[in-house]
């Protein structure tokens, strides 16, 4: 019996202590615990005693101060966004259900004449979102959502829709405004994308996968991103949830102004958007408007990073400036002066820290500008002015990264390096072009070309840069028979198409 005792003596101090332990952690204060302890020595059950509030010091609000709601903003502006769908009619080369890879003209034309005869048109639908900007019905969106649309039909208030038309688009920046014929339209106010900082909230409004008016929201992850959308890519990036169909809809800040159009996802990663600076979209909106497109300045220069190797190679004192790798025929860097292996370290008297600072630059001033730049040559600094030139609305080269699109090929490309053309064993005076980009459903994307590969020559004729491409591609008359000679890793292979 006296054993028994021990035991449950023993027990209920170890119960005690639990309940001594648990009582302490959820916040009893003292004469509190000493009660529940005498109660629980006496055999009667402890009396029930509220905890006490958290000490100040570690309120949650003392750590993250309060935490924003959205839903008095998404109500306030969510009236301004718009659910924009269209549709293409695109020639479907092959019956539904076949798949093929790789690409094969030959192949297509089998298809082409035993199923599908000529053609067949086979209308694609695809959604985005935009914003209103004014209450003439002016709406700015993205390029890619809208281009190339048979129809375009715009849902206002997910109520009232109305038929829309392309006013003016630009492929570089990824904008475009589109118009409709309404009344009484809420617009959203534009602010100022230079002010938002790493950190702050901010929030999306759009229809991704056809769900319309959802809202997400989240901080501002980076500023200035350049993820090769194009030579003017200053993106900032949000992890604020952004889907298929968010596609330029707007991002607000706190006080419910736009600082940006959603663009572009990283499909493999959550959490990572990219949204074009609405002070971009600001600059080129009244040309859009006006004109239909925007009118850039030129340089006419192909340009690079400069590597740690490089800067070594050069006997550069560091690695800012943008590393001129070609200079076009006949163009204004030419005429000013400029050569290959030349440092433009600061137009107009504006440093510059990387490459892709030198196209946004220099498409900010106006057309027949003179404008100044520093450069380094061989060690020495040079003073140089340079006459700016207009980018030519078809064929058009891009500053950064020497890229050049052609309309007539359905290509986008850009320079091979010398050193790039030495790793992949090309000759110096046929080093090629590489393609960055195949226009979707164009010929040359039938024909079977692909990102990465170098355009080695059109027709037999060598290509050592953009500048050749362009002049090679011009003389290819629309119907005639365009072959190309390509490598590709470690091969090399002919492609033909009708222009």
């Amino acid at each position: 019996m006296e054993t028994r005792r021990s035991w449950t003596k023993a027990i209920g101090i170890g119960i005690l202590g639990a309940v001594v332990g648990v009582v302490s952690v959820i916040g009893l204060d003292r004469d509190s615990r000493v009660k529940a302890v005498e109660y629980f020595q006496e055999g009667q059950k402890p009396v029930s005693t509220a905890p006490q509030p958290l000490a100040p010091a570690v309120q949650p609000a003392a750590f993250f101060g309060a935490l924003p709601t959205f839903s008095d903003l998404a109500k306030r502006v969510s009236s301004s966004v718009v659910n924009i769908s269209t549709t293409k009619n695109a020639r479907r080369r092959m019956p539904q259900g076949f798949h093929r890879m790789p690409r094969d003209p030959f192949f297509d034309d089998f298809f082409e004449h035993f199923f599908d005869g000529p053609g067949m048109d086979a209308p694609q639908k695809s959604l985005g979102s935009g914003f209103i900007i004014n209450s003439e019905g002016y709406i700015i969106t993205n390029n890619h959502v809208v281009e190339g649309a048979d129809e375009i039909q715009v849902m206002v208030d997910g109520k009232r829709k109305y038929d829309g038309k392309i006013v003016g688009s630009d492929s570089k920046t990824d904008l475009a405004v589109i118009k409709i014929t309404a009344a009484n339209l809420p617009a959203a106010t534009l602010g100022d994308s230079s002010q938002v900082q790493v950190g702050d909230w901010v929030m999306a409004v759009g229809n991704p996968f056809g769900l319309d008016h959802t809202v997400t929201a989240g901080i501002v992850s980076a500023k200035g991103r350049v993820i090769g959308a194009g030579p003017y890519d200053d993106f900032i990036q949000t992890d604020a949830s952004i889907n298929p169909g968010n596609s330029g809809g707007p991002l607000f800040n706190l006080k419910g102004e736009v600082v940006g159009v959603n663009t572009a996802i990283v499909a493999a990663g959550q959490g990572i958007g990219f949204a074009i600076p609405i002070n971009m979209a600001k600059e080129l909106v009244p040309q859009l408007i006006s004109k239909g497109r925007v009118t850039r300045a030129w340089l006419g220069v192909g340009i690079q990073d400069i590597t740690p190797e490089l800067a070594k190679s050069f006997n550069l004192p560091d690695q800012k400036g943008a590393l001129v790798s070609n200079v076009f025929p006949n163009s204004p860097a030419e005429k000013a002066g400029l050569k290959s292996g030349d440092v433009i370290r600061s137009f107009e008297g504006k440093p510059i820290e990387e490459s892709h600072d030198l196209p946004t630059m220099v498409a900010r001033e106006p057309v027949g500008k003179t404008s100044a730049m520093s450069v380094l040559r061989e060690g020495r600094e040079l003073s140089l002015q340079v006459t700016l030139g207009e980018m030519d609305k078809g064929d058009q080269v891009a500053e950064g990264g020497a890229k050049s699109s052609s309309a007539e090929l359905g290509l986008t490309c850009r320079d091979v390096t010398p050193e790039e053309a030495a790793q992949m064993g090309l000759a110096q005076d046929n080093r090629g072009v590489s393609i960055v980009n195949v226009e979707s459903g164009s010929q040359a994307e039938i024909a079977g070309v692909q990102i990465g590969d170098v355009l080695l020559s059109i027709n037999g004729q060598k290509i050592n840069g953009v500048a050749d491409y362009i002049a090679a591609s011009k003389k290819v008359k629309t119907g005639e028979i365009v072959r190309l000679f390509i490598k590709r890793e470690d091969s090399t292979v002919f492609l033909a198409f009708a222009k």
